[in-house]
C-alpha cells in the first residue's frame, strides 16, 4: 500500500472505454493501458472523474481492476493502483473502500461528498469513517463538481487523519496548497491540469492529471525538471502543453480525451454514458489541428 512518501510525481487517471452498445470495452482498455504503463508514471487511478465514475457500476470497477492487475503483473517496476471509491453517501463509500481493500488497492481516491452540500463537520466525519477502513486515503477536493468547498481548517483536519496520505487539489486556486504547505499538512497533488507548473513551483508533490494521458512523457519531464531546479526548461515544456490542456477541458472531461484516443486508434470508440455526450463538431475541428503534435502511448 502507498504512504505519504509515495505521493510524488505523475499519476494518470484512466478512462473507461465503452462499446457502442454502452458495455465495457475491455479489449480497448487493455490496449490503451498497455501503452500507458510503458511510461515511468507513479501510478494509475481507476474510477475517477476521468473514468466516468458516476455512471460506472461497482461490478464494472472490479472488472477494470482485474484487467489492470493482470496487465501490470508482468512489469518489472511496481505500478500502484488507486481506486476511486468516493460517493455522496458515507455508508456506500465505506463499503466500496472495504471492497477496494479486498482486491488489493494500493490506495483509494475519495471525493468530498457531492450534491448534499454537507457541513464542514459532516465532511470531516465522512473522511474519518472511510479512513477507519485501513486502506490509504487520498482526499479529493473539486468544488466545481461537488458544490461545496473545503475550508482551510477542514482540509488541515482531514489531512491530519490517520490513514489520509494526501490530497488531490482541484480547487482552481493556489490558496489551499499554500495554506496546507505552510502548516506542513502533507503532500498535495495537482488536480487542475492548467495549474500544474504553478502548483509544482508552489510546493505540490506532483499531479493526478487527465491531460497526462496524452504527451505523457512531457508531463513527467516537467515534474523532473522542476525537481532538479531547471525551472526555465520546465516552464518551456509546460507552456507547450497549454493549448492541449485548454482543449481537453473546453468541454466536460473525459469527452475530448476520449475523442483523441479514438481518433488515434488507441480505443475503438469515443462512446460515453449519458448524461455525458460527445464533443461538439467545433471542438472536433479544433482538436484535429492538434492531432499531429500529440503523442499517445
Amino acid at each position: 500500500m502507498l504512504d505519504r512518501r509515495d505521493m510524488h510525481g505523475v499519476f494518470v487517471p484512466v478512462i473507461t472505454p465503452f462499446l457502442q452498445s454502452g458495455e465495457l470495452d475491455l479489449e480497448s482498455y487493455r490496449s490503451y493501458l498497455g501503452g500507458l504503463i510503458q511510461h515511468d508514471i507513479q501510478g494509475l487511478v481507476i474510477n475517477g472523474t476521468t473514468g466516468e465514475a458516476p455512471t460506472v457500476a461497482w461490478e464494472e470497477v472490479l472488472q477494470l481492476v482485474q484487467a489492470t492487475k493482470q496487465l501490470i503483473g508482468g512489469k518489472k517496476q511496481r505500478m500502484p493502483v488507486i481506486i476511486g471509491t468516493g460517493t455522496n453517501d458515507t455508508v456506500s463509500t465505506v463499503r466500496r473502500t472495504e471492497s477496494a481493500a479486498e482486491i488489493g488497492a494500493d490506495a483509494v481516491l475519495v471525493v468530498v461528498p457531492y450534491y448534499s452540500k454537507p457541513s464542514q463537520e459532516g465532511i470531516i466525519k465522512h473522511f474519518q469513517k472511510v479512513a477507519e477502513v485501513g486502506v490509504p486515503v487520498i482526499a479529493y477536493e473539486i468544488p466545481s463538481r461537488t458544490g461545496v468547498r473545503l475550508t482551510m481548517e477542514t482540509a488541515r483536519r482531514i489531512m491530519d487523519l490517520n490513514g489520509v496520505i494526501g490530497l488531490k487539489d482541484s480547487s482552481d486556486s493556489l490558496a489551499l496548497l499554500s495554506e496546507l504547505n505552510r502548516h506542513g499538512a502533507g503532500p498535495v497533488l495537482c488536480g487542475d491540469d492548467i495549474n500544474y507548473y504553478a502548483m509544482l513551483k508552489q510546493g505540490a508533490a506532483g499531479g493526478i492529471l487527465a491531460s497526462a494521458n496524452v504527451n505523457t512523457q512531457t508531463f513527467i519531464d516537467v515534474y523532473r525538471l522542476v525537481q532538479s531546479g531547471d525551472d526555465l526548461s520546465a516552464k518551456h515544456f509546460f507552456d507547450q502543453q497549454i493549448p492541449l490542456i485548454r482543449k481537453l477541458f473546453q468541454e466536460s472531461n473525459p469527452a475530448p480525451l476520449k475523442w483523441i484516443l479514438a481518433r488515434k486508434g488507441i480505443i475503438a470508440s469515443d462512446q460515453l454514458r449519458l448524461p455525458m455526450a460527445p464533443i461538439s463538431k467545433e471542438l472536433e475541428d479544433e482538436l484535429e489541428h492538434l492531432l499531429p503534435h500529440l503523442s499517445v502511448n
